[in-house]
């Protein structure tokens, strides 16, 4: 289906259809426009989420999947998890008691949530929140952990474990206190600032992570009573590049949930990964998940791996896609293209162009300086998507398919095309075409 029915076969009903379609779409991007994230606050998991504070929740990465068909990475993530909670005195018993359905698992997604890789979230995390203050939804997102070996690609031992701990008792209170004796952090001005200076909010965070850096230093500054203790966290934001993705991811979601439950609407609300299979949500069609096989991406790996140890992709991450950023963005940041596989920095911005062709419109706030101040495609629209048989690019880190070792390498990755024609089918079967 085109995005925009010939002639030769239009009647009044597919003329009138069409124009729904295009006036609810324009809503659609309005909406994603107008937003207002601001990075407000940070607060314990279940406190934003009190869902999680009885029995034993876990929220994951992607469309929903139970113990028997996770991946090795998030079993691992699991199992790590529970031992970081409490519920289980070692790795091998949180893996029986998964096994045995001791834990219950839901989406991020499902509860105003995302999360990178794995996407662990759980009742004692510290999570940040981004409010979307032209429409007053909240979103949230842990506090990225840092590079090397991590629970988001399935590290589980007990320096990850540490690293959690510290988030939990040290950071995520020191950045609570600095948010509230702010104004919050208006996001959306950082990342076109980001856009500017080479990021492209997925695997390049270098520029918008020292622009926060940046905006909260005086506030840590503010409320902090122990230097060493303060020192520790500026070195940390400090030391790593991608502290400001998980900002973005929530970004990403306050902006998006909006955009839900419009009728008529054909604009992706969301893409997510756990590592088995790939999901979309579509504004019209409201909670509904469109999932197939997830792919396995195609990059460059660390020294002494190789695509044999890689696992299929995972990560509600693609939410940064969805509005617009990441692998839509790649004509911002050349120096990614190298960095995950996807040719010369010469071809980086193709990858913004040819995505161009499935979006509804494009961002004149997020421009591409390389692009001739190109604003990012913005809209992801299952009609143009099919048409045009053109899946999304996305950039993403590659996980070991094996619980505990980690990250292995970046690159890109294509959304399964039967996603696609499938939300497209029910959308079609909806208007009872």
């Amino acid at each position: 289906m085109t995005s925009e029915i010939p002639s030769s076969v239009t009647t009044p009903k597919t003329d009138d259809i069409a124009a729904q379609v295009t006036a609810a779409n324009k809503l659609a991007v309005e909406r994603m426009l107008a937003a207002e994230p601001v990075l407000v606050d940070v607060v314990n998991a279940q406190e934003a989420i009190p869902e999680l504070a009885e029995g034993r929740k876990i929220l994951h990465a992607g469309p929903p999947i139970d113990w028997s068909r996770m991946c090795g990475p998030m079993r691992g993530a699991i199992a790590g998890i529970a031992v970081f909670e409490g519920w289980a005195g070692s790795l091998a018993d949180a893996e029986n008691m998964a096994a045995a359905g001791e834990f219950e698992f839901h989406p991020n997604h499902h509860f105003n949530a995302v999360g990178p890789m794995t996407g662990m979230t759980t009742r004692s995390q510290p999570l940040m929140v981004v409010e979307n203050r032209k429409f007053g939804n909240r979103a949230f997102c842990a506090i990225n952990e840092g590079l090397g070996k991590v629970m988001r690609f399935g590290g589980n031992d007990e320096s990850v474990l540490k690293r959690l701990a510290w988030l939990r008792d040290v950071a995520g209170p020191l950045m609570q206190q600095a948010l509230r004796g702010s104004d919050g952090v208006d996001v959306k001005n950082v990342i076109a600032r980001g856009l500017t200076m080479g990021d492209e909010m997925h695997q390049r965070n270098v520029a918008c992570s020292g622009l926060l850096l940046r905006e909260l230093s005086p506030h840590l500054a503010r409320v902090s009573k122990d230097a060493d203790q303060l020192a520790e966290l500026l070195a940390f934001m400090g030391g790593n590049d991608q502290f400001f993705l998980n900002v973005g991811m929530a970004t990403g979601k306050s902006i998006m949930d909006p955009v839900r439950d419009i009728p008529m609407s054909t604009i992706v609300t969301a893409m997510s990964r756990n590592g088995t299979d790939f999901g979309i949500r579509v504004s019209s069609l409201g909670d509904r998940w469109f999932t197939a096989a997830v792919e396995m991406p195609q990059g460059l790996y660390f020294p002494g791996f190789t695509e044999k140890d890689a696992n299929p992709d995972m990560g509600d991450s693609t939410i940064v896609e969805t509005i617009g950023l990441g692998g839509f963005a790649m004509g911002a940041s050349p120096a990614v293209a190298g960095f995950v596989g996807a040719g010369a920095a010469s071809d980086a911005g193709n990858y913004t162009r040819s995505m161009l062709d499935i979006c509804f419109s494009e961002n004149p706030e997020w421009s591409i300086p390389g692009l001739d101040y190109q604003g990012v495609p913005t809209g992801i629209d299952i009609r143009r998507v099919v048409d045009a048989g053109v899946a999304p690019v996305i950039n993403t880190g590659i996980a070991h398919r094996e619980p505990g070792i980690g990250q292995v390498g970046a690159g890109i990755v294509r959304a399964p095309m039967d996603c696609f024609t499938d939300a497209l089918e029910a959308f079609a079967l909806q208007l009872g075409i």
